[in-house]
């Protein structure tokens, strides 16, 4: 077990779960493995970022995405891609995304989302630790009864960084415009309002340095300037994003939101973290990048690419 990680704190972390964290407090580094963008590469893709990053003095490493959004959302490929997971050296955690569940369909072609993500949460959520060698202890959102079924959204600290995943699919936050609908997104919509709650209430009391969030979606980006947006439509991200601001107005320390929106991507135009005030935004690049924290730089966090070759990015 790698020294990041303190196994004995689960304990702890069961009586007090906001508040359970690791000692480590001098720089250290995390990664974050990209979604595969086709089904073609997206086994090979993610196997060769796994294999690069164990190679790496990681304190975790994220897989943002279980699979490219043109892979089949069977059984099979969960099973195989959990698998994938479970063999990496580092503490791996996984943050869904649309693709992986808000747009699957069958095969009349009629949307399987909700089922998908119940079934996702039982193969990849069930756990209180992280896949990999060295194990993260993570805290579930659904160790609360009101909120049960969440499992997709924990949270983990190291020093003084807390860090968390949120389910925020990139397709404008799942919601639907249709009357009648939407019954997911308004029911993940109060379950992730009072997670994020939860975590900079928990930042703010204990002056942490930073709240890193992993997500699909980038919610600081209007809905409306993406492709699939019309004009008539809900922005699904719109009670988030002014959440995350009002927090970030008030809090003195940095917010990092690591996400996978191509077209907040595009929109942008950048490569390397975005920073307004003290918030930033990373879109994740394949196969995998890999961001520093320094409490003693004024940005907090750093970020460079993988070094894997671009060919085999490309595969």
């Amino acid at each position: 077990m790698k020294k990041y990680v303190v196994s004995s704190l689960m304990a702890f972390a069961l009586l007090h779960p906001f508040l359970a964290h690791s000692t480590q407090s001098s720089p250290f580094s995390f990664g974050v493995i990209a979604k595969p963008l086709k089904a073609a590469s997206g086994e090979n893709l993610v196997r060769d970022a796994i294999t690069e990053s164990d190679a790496d003095n990681l304190a975790f490493i994220v897989a943002n995405g279980v699979k490219a959004g043109d892979e089949g959302c069977s059984d099979e490929v969960y099973q195989n891609r959990r698998s994938l997971f479970d063999s990496a050296k580092n503490g791996l955690i996984v943050s869904v995304t649309a693709g992986d569940w808000a747009q699957c369909l069958n095969a009349k072609n009629r949307s399987i989302s909700t089922e998908r993500l119940s079934r996702l949460r039982d193969v990849f959520f069930a756990d209180e630790f992280s896949f990999g060698d060295s194990k993260i202890p993570l805290v579930h959102q659904s160790t609360m009864p009101k909120f049960r079924l969440y499992a997709e959204n924990m949270h983990w600290r190291i020093g003084d960084i807390m860090f968390a995943t949120v389910n925020l699919p990139s397709n404008n936050n799942n919601y639907l415009n249709a009357a009648g609908r939407n019954s997911e997104f308004e029911d993940r919509q109060i379950a992730n309002s009072d997670w994020l709650k939860r975590i900079f209430l928990t930042a703010k009391i204990s002056k942490l340095d930073g709240v890193v969030i992993f997500c699909d979606g980038n919610p600081l980006v209007h809905a409306e300037h993406s492709s699939f947006f019309s004009a008539s439509k809900r922005e699904g991200f719109a009670d988030v994003r002014r959440q995350i601001t009002a927090f970030a107005a008030k809090f003195p320390g940095k917010i990092l939101i690591v996400h996978s929106d191509l077209d907040a991507r595009r929109i942008s135009n950048l490569k390397g973290i975005e920073w307004k005030a003290n918030i930033g935004t990373l879109h994740t690049e394949v196969p995998w990048i890999k961001i520093t924290v320094d409490p003693n730089q004024p940005q907090l966090f750093s970020m460079k690419n993988s070094s894997l070759p671009a060919q085999a990015a490309r595969r």
